[in-house]
């Protein structure tokens, strides 16, 4: 699953010029190295994101924002448990 999700990271670095000009501030989700969407909240993204991929793994990333740098400790919780 983590390289899914680092496939996902690196096809937003690739779109992330594009994306910033046309969708600064919005959230996107990436499923399978491809663009799903862009949303106007993170709800929204993560909403559709579970409806249609499930458990994923899928990105869902702020347009523009900085990229959050995580301690090795950090763990998600799984909401859909």
């Amino acid at each position: 699953m983590v390289a899914g999700l680092k496939d996902n990271m690196a096809a937003y670095d690739e779109a992330r010029g594009d994306l910033e000009m046309e969708h600064l501030g919005e959230w996107s989700v990436f499923y399978d190295r491809k663009l799903v969407g862009t949303y106007q909240t993170s709800e929204e993204a993560a909403e559709n994101a579970v409806r249609r991929f499930g458990r994923g793994p899928y990105l869902i990333r702020r347009i523009g924002a900085e990229s959050a740098r995580l301690p090795a400790s950090f763990q998600i919780r799984d909401i859909l448990a």
